[in-house]
């Protein structure tokens, strides 16, 4: 099974040849086992990749993922026609029921507000506010405790927040953090072969990720976790490795443990199936570990 996050950060030429993802710069040749990829984040505009490479990630649904001149992730490249898709999931998809999409939307919106008060409570946060709008919750969340909850949440989590909108350093970090995990979720999406435009809850015509914005929610708290623990003033190349390698970060899901990346595979299928009709249940519960790690990297180059 993949596993590396590979973040390229300096000027570099990424080519491809015998199953290894050859990196070349000032300081010679690096090589990579594309079997073990499981992103790629090409994280510097100062980065020239072959067609061939990218032909080589894709064929084995690896996300290649680029940012733009302020470094934030601006695209990516997505396997377009994967194994596992096939018309009749996609008619399935087009035909979900919406009392299981009611459903399921309101579970994912309850894991995300209990992780959002277990993060509160990993730092001796008061968190009855947001228990409080747990009770309030109901079926597809009419009432919209989730956009209620976070407008509690992160000034509680966060001192001196100014709020998601403002341009700040944390506001900066979360949206990359959540970038990351949005590709995680999509790539997930599209290797069970279904679409990411076609979502249960978000249906904007304009975002092409409605699906995985839906499905990421619960592990938001998850980049709010890392955020937190860390005291930085601005988003340095190292901030920035370390949020995308916050999908190793260890959690215990549905009583299991295992990184957050295995935990986004096994929370999509779980979710497909039921959309899908195949199960009758869907469970979605995190719970964190006391590791926040610093430097928990692999194939930065």
């Amino acid at each position: 099974m993949s596993w590396r996050s590979v973040i390229i950060s300096q000027h570099a030429k990424l080519s491809y040849s015998c199953g290894l993802m050859q990196v070349q710069t000032v300081d010679g040749i690096s090589e990579v086992p594309v079997s073990d990829i499981a992103l790629l984040l090409v994280a510097t505009n100062q980065a020239v990749i072959t067609t061939g490479l990218i032909s080589a990630l894709s064929e084995n649904n690896i996300k290649i993922v680029f940012v733009d001149r302020r470094h934030q992730p601006v695209s990516e490249i997505n396997n377009y026609q994967y194994a596992a898709r096939d018309c009749e999931k996609i008619m399935t998809q087009t035909h979900w029921n919406q009392k299981q999409k009611d459903l399921l939307w309101t579970k994912i919106i309850y894991a995300k507000i209990q992780n959002q008060i277990a993060v509160l409570k990993n730092y001796q946060i008061d968190s009855h506010e947001l228990s409080d709008e747990l009770d309030k919750l109901e079926v597809g969340d009419i009432t919209n405790r989730e956009a209620i909850s976070a407008q509690r949440y992160f000034p509680l989590l966060f001192k001196n927040f100014e709020g998601r909108r403002k341009a700040n350093v944390v506001n900066d970090a979360l949206n990359y953090g959540y970038s990351i995990l949005l590709s995680e979720v999509d790539r997930a999406i599209v290797q069970y072969g279904f679409l990411t435009e076609i979502g249960i809850h978000h249906r904007s015509i304009s975002n092409h990720f409605n699906l995985g914005s839906d499905l990421m929610e619960p592990f938001r708290p998850v980049i709010d976790y890392w955020v937190a623990d860390h005291d930085f003033i601005e988003l340095t190349p190292v901030v920035k490795i370390n949020l995308v390698d916050s999908v190793n970060l260890e959690v215990v899901f549905n009583g299991k443990r295992m990184n957050v990346r295995n935990a986004i595979l096994t929370h999509v299928e779980n979710c497909l199936k039921f959309l899908s009709g195949y199960t009758k249940t869907v469970d979605i519960e995190m719970e964190f570990t006391d590791e926040v790690p610093d430097h928990a990297l692999n194939g930065h180059v």
